[in-house]
């Protein structure tokens, strides 16, 4: 019984931190509730930066909708694209959040803009875990 509880918590473990670049993804650039007026509070509050440090990030997208939308690109909903990437077939509505002053947190003010776009993600297996860029059009 022991080995196998032992197991199971491996395993938990393992699926756990496979799914770490993922929840990052989720936390970083989807909010289906954003907008324009909303960047300094939810650049702040989720605590984005450069990696690593306290450096205000030049630019951050989120992405309007909810995480199972946009994990569909990873399968059906998306297709292949430059160096291993993954584009949207369908545009998403997209806030753009730019850096405007400040160079470290928690002086960091930005400028949102809302666009609509297609999205190009690099997908694990079935999940987005990176943002690469927004392009205007498929081709």
């Amino acid at each position: 019984m022991r080995i196998s509880f032992a197991c199971l918590l491996l395993l938990s473990a393992t699926v756990s931190s496979m799914n770490e670049p993922h929840r990052k993804f989720v936390k970083q650039h989807i909010n289906l509730e954003m907008s324009v007026n909303r960047c300094d509070q939810v650049m702040g509050s989720k605590g984005i930066t450069e990696t690593g440090s306290n450096t205000c990030k030049d630019t951050n997208t989120f992405i309007r909708a909810n995480s199972a939308e946009v994990t569909k690109v990873c399968g059906k909903a998306g297709k292949p694209y430059d160096g291993g990437l993954t584009i949207s077939l369908q545009p998403f509505p997209i806030v753009v959040c730019t850096l405007k002053t400040g160079n470290n947190k928690p002086k960091c003010q930005y400028k949102g803009k809302s666009v609509t776009r297609y999205i190009v993600i690099r997908c694990e297996g079935d999940y987005p875990v990176h943002f690469a860029k927004d392009v205007f059009s498929l081709g």
